[in-house]
């Protein structure tokens, strides 16, 4: 059996892969492993019960899945404060700022409504390092806590909990967003409610579009990965910008007047360029991944910015940010932690921050934008191939070599073996789209060759 945890949480389909034992199961390891350490003997001590919030976004099966691991980590001693539907950076925020020991949020982000997932935040609302999950999955398989009495959790509901975060996010602004019009498009997800309320009570015109949720219709056609309704929106409209969330509300892409996409990277670079101005960037540092484009790194090494490069994920992200010290970091999918504000990606912080700043600087996003040269970008999955004979495989190296002397300071080339899969990540960057194709595709050619599996 292949490793439970993927690169964030758990995700499979509903009643297929992500049955309720199953997450009964799961939730009563994460009960027990997450209720280990100094900070649950302190509780101990103090003689309470471990406290968890728990919230999930609208999609159907978040109903039944949400209740077994309320049942789980109930019957395992633990007292559960149900946010209901909220984004996934509320549910950490909530873990923060109330104290609880731990959180869950369950939602397969921008994947389609039969699929779920559950994701794990541990005290003061950071996702869990590998080594965790590790535990998790393997206390699984062995006795769970089986208090009786009184001793077994309490579940109730977290009534306040969406004020919580509005009044949150509300308070990371320094202006108000009056005479900025901006369109949004929820994905019929968990941020339909939140997301428009907060950009009118910051003052902002809204329009909105995918902020129906029936349960089936998350993602459907709308949001972070479906951007053309959002696009038509914002052009028809007339509106300034837009922004479009997917289903859990942790990150956020952009359209500019023109109905042009601005990415994570543009985003990025916009907010660092930003903060360094106002002495805000911490050690004049941006974390991101090893996806993000060229134009990026460039830009930042304009400004005198450092880039400091992480591995995929938001989560491996914020913790390249806390060895760094840095306070901004991010990825191209528009993942954006801002580590005064937040402990994960919050789509609905970046938008009101991106917001902030075409106020501030009274320029629209497209000039914004500008800031950074988007070079073309290709990627190629190679299947069916040993990713592990990657690193060793002299004849793909030296093609590797070969591509990256072509393409000098003008473009980049990255081979990355996928997490959980059989295929390896060709991309490759350039100063013109044909001349990334040919060396992405030539490339791709000698990894498949090579490494194959028969």
């Amino acid at each position: 059996m292949g490793r439970l945890f993927g690169t964030d949480g758990v995700r499979g389909l509903a009643n297929g892969e992500l049955t309720a034992d199953m997450v009964v199961r799961l939730s009563q390891a994460a009960a027990y492993v997450l209720t280990k350490g100094r900070h649950a003997e302190e509780l101990k001590a103090e003689g309470r019960r471990p406290r968890a919030v728990i919230a999930r976004d609208p999609r159907v099966s978040g109903e039944f899945l949400s209740s077994a691991v309320s049942a789980g980590l109930a019957s395992s001693g633990i007292d559960v404060w149900d946010a209901g539907v909220v984004p996934t950076p509320a549910t950490a925020y909530l873990v923060r700022d109330g104290g609880f020991d731990f959180g869950v949020m369950v939602s397969a982000s921008h994947n389609p409504a039969p699929d779920n997932g559950i994701k794990f935040f541990s005290f003061g609302g950071t996702k869990l390092p590998d080594e965790v999950e590790d535990r998790i999955e393997d206390a699984m398989v062995k006795q769970a806590l089986i208090p009786i009495g009184a001793d077994v959790g309490r579940i109730k509901r977290f009534a306040d909990a969406e004020d919580r975060y509005v009044m949150h996010l509300l308070s990371t602004l320094d202006r108000d967003l009056t005479g900025l019009h901006v369109a949004i498009d929820c994905a019929h997800g968990a941020a339909s409610g939140i997301s428009p309320r907060v950009f009118r009570d910051a003052g902002a015109t809204v329009t909105v579009i995918g902020d129906e949720p029936d349960g089936l219709n998350i993602n459907h056609g709308y949001g972070s990965t479906h951007l053309e309704n959002l696009q038509h929106t914002v052009v028809s409209v007339g509106a300034d910008f837009g922004i479009a969330h997917d289903g859990d509300a942790d990150r956020t892409l952009a359209i500019d007047h023109t109905g042009q996409v601005i990415d994570g990277d543009q985003i990025m670079a916009i907010l660092a360029v930003s903060m360094k101005d106002e002495g805000k960037l911490a050690s004049e540092t941006l974390v991101a991944t090893v996806m993000s484009n060229l134009g990026l790194r460039k830009a930042m090494a304009t400004h005198g910015i450092s880039l400091v490069e992480s591995a995929v994920g938001d989560r491996y992200v914020l913790e390249d940010l806390a060895a760094t010290g840095a306070s901004l970091g991010g990825e191209q999918s528009g993942h954006i932690i801002f580590t005064e504000h937040s402990t994960t990606g919050d789509g609905v912080l970046t938008g009101i921050q991106l917001a902030r700043e075409v106020i501030k600087t009274g320029k629209s996003l497209a000039e914004l934008a500008g800031v950074m040269k988007v070079y073309p970008q290709v990627l190629i999955n190679v299947s069916g191939v040993d990713r592990a004979s990657l690193a060793a495989d002299e004849v793909v190296q030296a093609a590797r070599a070969q591509a990256e002397e072509e393409l000098g300071d003008t473009g980049r080339v990255l081979l990355r073996p996928s997490g959980t899969e059989a295929l390896i990540r060709v991309m490759v960057e350039a100063a013109d789209e044909a001349t990334a194709q040919r060396i992405a595709q030539s490339l791709a050619s000698v990894v498949k060759d090579r490494l194959t599996t028969t």
